[in-house]
């Protein structure tokens, strides 16, 4: 994957984040930065754990599959795209019933969110992604732009309320970046190879 690949594939996971900090934020009702940050904090981390945890796990076995490993990786990219995409068209309103100030709440949702992360995971030991050196970058960036969009997020929630959280679309968009991205590793590996 390309450096900008990978932070569309950054941008495309923390949207679930995102959407879930500006709900945060509608709560919250005013800037409160231990809760706010903890909750960033928090997203980030799960959100660069998992695919490191996912890519360990398929690191094993990763090589019994490698002539249809492309197959494998659009296929998890594809699903997860195509979840967000259906997800985003559901009609949640306004009412949210969690503690977004609860360290559990909180850890809740972290996991929650970063669950696709686990498979994007999967998909970079079958894009070739071998050693530790060369995952690093890719968790840190989506580690990063979780972080920085959980925190953009709870802000726009504090500031704009439900209104933007409907107008944004962010799980659509996100769908819709880990589509185009499972297409093109389908594509290049089908044409260019």
């Amino acid at each position: 994957m390309t450096g900008l690949e990978i932070w569309l594939l950054a941008i495309g996971l923390a949207m679930d984040c995102f959407a879930v900090s500006i709900a945060s934020g509608i709560i919250l009702k005013r800037v409160q930065l231990r809760p706010m940050l903890i909750m960033a904090l928090a997203f980030g981390f799960f959100q660069a754990l998992m695919p490191l945890l996912g890519w360990i796990g398929a690191s094993f076995f990763s090589h019994l599959i490698e002539s249809i490993d492309h197959w494998v990786a659009f296929a998890i990219l594809a699903f997860l795209g195509g979840r967000m995409v259906m997800e985003s068209f559901k009609d949640e309103g306004c009412r949210h019933e969690f503690d977004p100030t609860s360290l559990k709440v909180v850890s809740a949702l972290a996991v929650a969110t970063s669950i696709d992360a686990l498979a994007v995971g999967i998909s970079f030991a079958f894009l070739g992604v071998r050693n530790f050196a060369a995952i690093l970058p890719p968790i840190g960036i989506i580690g990063f732009v979780s972080f920085a969009l959980s925190f953009i997020g709870l802000m726009f929630g504090i500031r704009f309320g439900c209104g933007i959280a409907r107008k944004l679309r962010a799980e659509l968009w996100g769908g819709i970046i880990l589509i185009i991205i499972g297409t093109k590793i389908l594509i290049e590996h089908l044409f260019l190879s």
